[in-house]
């Protein structure tokens, strides 16, 4: 099974009312994935792109992301929404931007529009088409042995109608990964089934000290690894895509997520890096080794149990706890409670870029 690796830019929210804050901080993170992250598959914009939904917004993005190398997929938001309808959006961004379906290094991308349905605001809604379409695209990801991926701007939980329903629709679709925008700020979710990840937005920052920044997403033989980069962090980024963290298991039968003791393989993308990384399990360093696809890899033993699992090249360097479970420790399982709900948040993880606060203006931050 292929990984795939995209950029995830928080949102924008362009207005000039800042004085275009939003604008100057997406160049620089243009610049820098232009610099440093050509590897990865492509860039993803999560809604509230333009503050007010206005052409002259929409034209100052545009012109920010010309310049990018990689493709970019885009979704609308609530703000984009705005003047009642998307045709300053339609207008303004290539259909090619802005697909409902496309497959993407063997991964079967689903883009979905909350909004259009809904009467404005945060009421936000799928309309007819997309349920059926959401409904095709699963099976036919399920027919073809491809891993689905879904892009909302929200998360199911915060749907006024159905929302239930649609995280259920992820669950038996077997979706390893929702990408999503809205709260402001980082935060990731493991409802037991389906990982959730939101990224801080753009311009409007209230953690952090209001740091900007971007996430790196990767899935790796459906393991989903989340890192947070502020735009001041030095290079190179390091991130372990295999195996998978005990935060973001959802699949304890599979050894990608959780291990069998003994012989393990590590595997790590690096980003901006020259030197190789080394991997370091137990008290033992073992020197990584490039790939034809790449990725770097270290063989090394891992002990039932919990186990510390780093990789440090340079000033880069992560860390994931993996859990170990012999073949026959399955654990049982209970059926799926409150899918899609924030009440799944995993909590503070620092080393992910996540201070748990939830500083935003869906939870404990202004009013926007």
């Amino acid at each position: 099974m292929s990984g795939i690796c995209w950029v995830h830019i928080g949102d924008l929210h362009l207005d000039e009312a800042d004085d275009w804050q939003g604008l100057g901080r997406l160049k620089t993170i243009v610049a820098q994935v232009n610099a440093h992250l050509g590897d990865a598959d492509f860039v993803f914009v999560p809604g509230d792109n333009a503050n007010h939904g206005t052409p002259a917004q929409y034209a100052w993005m545009m012109d920010a992301l010309a310049p990018l190398s990689l493709p970019w997929r885009i979704i609308p938001g609530d703000h984009d929404f705005e003047p009642g309808d998307l045709s300053h959006y339609d207008a303004a961004i290539p259909e090619a931007n802005r697909p409902e379906v496309e497959v993407i290094a063997g991964h079967r991308c689903l883009f979905l529009d909350v909004v259009s349905a809904g009467a404005g605001g945060p009421d936000f809604r799928l309309t007819m088409h997309h349920r059926n379409r959401l409904a095709e695209e699963l099976a036919r990801a399920k027919a073809s042995g491809q891993v689905p991926l879904v892009f909302m701007h929200a998360y199911p939980g915060d749907l006024a109608a159905d929302g239930d329903l649609i995280a259920r629709q992820f669950i038996e679709g077997e979706v390893a990964f929702v990408d999503t925008g809205h709260t402001h700020y980082n935060e990731l979710l493991n409802d037991g089934r389906v990982v959730y990840g939101a990224t801080r937005s753009t311009a409007q920052i209230e953690e952090d000290g209001g740091a900007p920044g971007f996430a790196i997403v990767c899935v790796e033989d459906r393991v989903v690894s989340w890192r947070f980069r502020r735009l001041d962090a030095p290079w190179p980024h390091v991130q372990i895509v295999s195996p998978g963290d005990v935060r973001l298991i959802t699949r304890p039968t599979d050894p990608y997520q959780v291990p069998r003791p003994g012989v393990v393989e590590v595997v790590a993308r690096l980003f901006g890096a020259d030197t190789p990384p080394v991997a370091r399990a137990g008290e033992s360093d073992t020197p990584m080794t490039q790939g034809e696809d790449g990725l770097w890899r270290a063989a090394v033993t891992l002990i039932e149990g919990l186990n510390v699992i780093e990789v440090r090249c340079g000033e880069g360097y992560d860390r994931i706890d993996c859990l170990v479970r012999g073949v026959h420790a399955i654990p049982k399982r209970r059926l799926p409670v409150a899918p899609g709900e924030d009440c799944h948040a995993i909590g503070a993880w620092p080393i992910a870029g996540i201070d748990g606060a939830r500083l935003g203006p869906n939870k404990n931050g202004c009013g926007w």
